[in-house]
């Protein structure tokens, strides 16, 4: 049988609750659906109940803030179809035979051993022989197996319901400490300032849910100590979310995954309202808290409703059949394409919906390599409040993603990269250089490079960064980030045979040797099969196959790099929440274990080891390009190849896998990567990036 599913909580249990409490919860549902259903305009009470009734799906359509409730019964109206079962089941477990990690991950080296314990292949098996209530019971198990990899290049992923509707509370939660040293959870003190700005047509909803005095006062609640959780210690519903949030090997990342925070957007400073005020799914339905309000000597307890809010790249429904078509079903960027016969169109790339990364150019996506991780929730677009969000005018060279800040200390630089991705890469690059060289030249002697929930991006842009840095030396030049391999099943040895034959003569694939180079940083030979003879290893009792050792990939660069290093790194400063993946982790262990950098994790629980750095990998890719690699060379045919989707689905693999920096012999995404400085979060510079940098000045230099 698949494992339970709570009826009405995402990252907590169901659990007995008393004749009181049941009755409560009972009674806020009702007046809570009263609440949706009255605010629908042009409808009364019993003619939404009779077209709900009929067509659940129907009920939603149109309407920008829904019930969770309302969204779970279009959801689960959708019996499980056995041909889509048995596609996704198929098409997810041939795919994963490119994935490095399966086996590691089936049990993976310490310091993960008890984090990361996962058989995909073994529960697909069990999914697919699995009878489901309906189908969103079905994609939640899919899911949340691909959860518990703990690795956010591995993902599997359905726009049907993963982020078509996210569901929303107004009380984003903070983990401070306090003056004695003592952590807790709070209520974000910026909360009622950041869901009055992001939510202003459902902030009234939110103040008259609340009861008693507390109605109206949602903005009295904003710092207030938590002191239960749906009647729970705050840190069980944590430690509950961090068990099935995934995208992260570390349970300490996961568990700061629960708080609210901020990123270095495109176009701002975001806010992140962190995975407790904000849900992919709408399993949700309300949450009941016990808080200390700043001030008070007696605690508080009530219940507030989530609200499902629409995504904007959903594609409008009438009913249940239009809205099964128009979001449930493979689309023109779901699959891939053989590039000889015709040209992918990059602009409707269902996989770019997940990526953790800006909006980029459809010709750099296909011409630089990506290490980029995958999340349901789509990238923040929330603007920081402007009292905590850096005040200081940022320094020429800034674009995008980074901006450079030069601090009032007269001594410090600041770097605070969002992503390792922008929408051009030849613009990041070189606003890296100007950007850097501006702090030097302005007096900077010490740097801090802020990457506080930076998923990823380009890899080159991580050796870059590496070498302008550090400077010309060993362990930048000619190789400036980690030694790889692929893996080299039989049907990715089969491609890279059919490219030796001549199957890709423009260079398109990934496979091809062109692009890569033998540990020695030579390049391959042009027609090489350089997976004719594979590496064999034993990982976890079972066998596997692996390329020979693959060398830098990244240089010469397009742009001159300085003769010099622009900072000495080991007055170099890496800061972030502990989401920092993929190409961010390339260049944060680069740095670190080669250069002697420090690194800072702010915000983590004192009692559990902070990662400065997770989901290493060394190149990740997905399924449609992986499925583009398949037609091109003529294999789908292959008992190997993975069918076409038939749903609206993603799945994301680590393609190529980086060999460790201080143990060469095993990857590094299975070694440790502590903090040098665990740095607390206090009611003095939450969420304050400025704030922050000060503090580590302090703690540091």
């Amino acid at each position: 049988m698949p494992p339970p599913i709570p009826p009405d909580s995402l990252f907590w249990g169901t659990s007995l609750l008393d004749l009181k409490e049941m009755f409560s919860r009972t009674l806020v549902s009702l007046v809570t659906l009263l609440f949706s259903l009255s605010a629908l305009p042009g409808l009364s009470l019993p003619a939404t109940k009779n077209l709900q009734a009929s067509d659940p799906c129907a009920t939603i359509a149109g309407q920008k803030w829904v019930a969770p409730a309302d969204v779970r019964a279009c959801f689960t109206s959708f019996p499980v179809d056995p041909v889509e079962q048995a596609n996704i089941v198929t098409a997810s477990t041939r795919i994963l035979g490119f994935h490095t990690s399966v086996n590691y991950q089936i049990r993976a080296p310490q310091p993960f051993t008890v984090d990361v314990h996962e058989d995909i292949i073994g529960d697909l098996q069990r999914i697919s022989a699995t009878q489901y209530q309906n189908d969103l019971d079905f994609h939640i198990d899919v899911s949340r197996s691909f959860k518990r990899l703990g690795d956010g290049h591995a993902a599997y992923v359905n726009l049907c319901y993963d982020g078509l509707y996210v569901n929303y509370i107004p009380l984003p939660l903070v983990h401070l400490t306090d003056n004695l040293g003592f952590q807790h959870v709070h209520i974000a003190p910026e909360a009622f300032k950041v869901a009055q700005a992001e939510f202003p047509d459902q902030i009234d909803f939110w103040q008259n849910a609340l009861p008693g005095g507390l109605k109206g006062n949602l903005e009295s609640l904003n710092g207030a100590q938590v002191l239960l959780i749906d009647w729970k210690p705050p840190y069980v519903a944590v430690d509950e979310n961090a068990a099935i949030s995934g995208g992260y090997q570390g349970f300490g990342t996961r568990q700061n995954s629960f708080f609210s925070s901020y990123s270095r957007a495109a176009k701002q400073w975001s806010y992140v309202f962190g995975q407790f005020a904000s849900q992919s799914l709408p399993l949700s339905d309300f949450v009941t808290l016990t808080v200390l309000r700043e001030g008070k000597i007696v605690p508080d307890t009530f219940t507030i409703p989530f609200r499902s809010r629409i995504s904007t790249s959903a594609v409008a429904w009438a009913d249940s059949p239009s809205f099964r078509a128009n979001n449930c079903k493979a689309t023109n960027g779901t699959n891939g394409v053989d590039y000889y016969a015709s040209t992918p169109n990059n602009n409707d790339d269902s996989t770019a919906r997940v990526q953790q990364q800006p909006q980029i150019s459809p010709a750099d996506r296909r011409k630089h390599l990506l290490n980029v991780i995958l999340d349901v929730t789509p990238p923040s677009d929330v603007p920081l409040p402007p009292e905590i969000a850096p005040a200081l005018p940022p320094l020429g060279g800034s674009y995008s993603v980074a901006q450079f800040y030069y601090l009032n200390d007269t001594q410090t630089g600041v770097l605070a990269l969002g992503s390792f991705s922008a929408e051009s890469f030849s613009d990041l690059q070189q606003s890296l250089l100007t950007g850097l060289q501006n702090l030097k030249t302005a007096g900077a002697k010490q740097l801090i490079v802020d990457v506080t929930n930076n998923g990823g991006g380009y890899i080159c842009i991580a050796h870059w960064l590496h070498r302008i840095i550090a400077g010309p030396k060993d362990t930048t030049e000619p190789q400036a980030g980690l030694y790889t391999e692929a893996r080299a099943q039989p049907l990715a040895q089969a491609i890279t045979a059919a490219i030796a034959d001549g199957a890709d003569p423009d260079g398109h694939l990934m496979y091809n040797p062109i692009h890569w180079a033998f540990a020695n940083n030579t390049l391959f030979p042009a027609k090489y099969d350089w997976l004719e003879d594979p590496v064999k290893k034993v990982i976890n009792g079972r066998d596997d196959l692996f390329s020979q050792k693959l060398g830098q990939e990244c240089q010469p660069f397009a742009i001159d790099p300085p003769a010099e290093g622009l900072f000495d790194s080991k007055k170099v400063a890496i800061v972030g929440n502990g989401r920092c993946a993929s190409s961010c982790s390339l260049f944060s262990i680069a740095m670190n274990k080669l250069e002697g950098t420090k690194t800072v994790v702010f915000g983590g629980r004192s009692t559990v080891r902070q990662q400065y750095c997770g989901t290493v990998g060394g190149q990740s890719t997905d399924f449609r390009t992986l499925n583009s690699e398949i037609k091109t060379v003529k294999l789908t045919g292959n008992p190997l190849a993975p069918p076409d989707f038939l749903t609206n689905s993603v799945v994301g693999i680590t393609w190529r896998l980086g060999f460790g920096v201080w143990n060469p012999e095993e990857p590094e995404e299975w070694q440790d990567h502590p903090a040098n400085v665990p740095l607390d979060l206090t009611k003095d510079n939450i969420n304050n990036p400025l704030a922050i940098w000060n503090d580590v000045i302090e703690a540091v230099f």
